[in-house]
């Protein structure tokens, strides 16, 4: 037991355990505000044109039965705007870290292939170690 406790509490303070909870508790906390975007702000506006707001739609199949096809409605709004922002989101910190990034300089060749055998040698070598060739100066692929 107290290796399996062990075991636990490293699983448990390793950085990507705590970089997920504190993902969870923020993409819970964006929820809430893009849910009050939808149903404080969207919702409202897209009622002018239907006459009502989405929440309040439904269909009442018989006396007790009654589909609330409008709070669907809002949360497939809620999702594609959250997909929306997510997405925004991204590619602004995309376009940023990229611009933050040195370019890579592009890498010198520090050695090249014997003609004779193929084996890969150092750049400045003037025999093949591989198969003793005596090697040219100008063959450097």
């Amino acid at each position: 037991m107290k290796k399996f406790l062990e075991e636990f509490k490293k699983f448990i303070s390793k950085g990507n355990v705590m970089d997920m909870a504190v993902g969870i508790i923020i993409g819970g906390a964006f929820t809430s505000i893009v849910s009050s975007l939808v149903n404080d702000i969207i919702n409202p506006i897209l009622g002018l044109f239907g006459g009502m707001n989405f929440d309040q739609l439904s269909w009442n199949i018989t006396g007790d039965v009654t589909l609330y096809y409008g709070k669907f409605i809002t949360a497939v709004v809620n999702f594609l705007i959250m997909a929306l922002i997510v997405f925004l989101l991204v590619k602004i910190m995309n376009k940023a870290m990229s611009r933050i990034q040195k370019p890579e300089e592009p890498k010198v060749p520090t050695t090249k292939i014997c003609p004779f055998c193929q084996s890969e040698i150092a750049l400045k070598a003037t025999r093949c170690p591989h198969c003793t060739s005596k090697l040219e100066d100008n063959i450097v692929p």
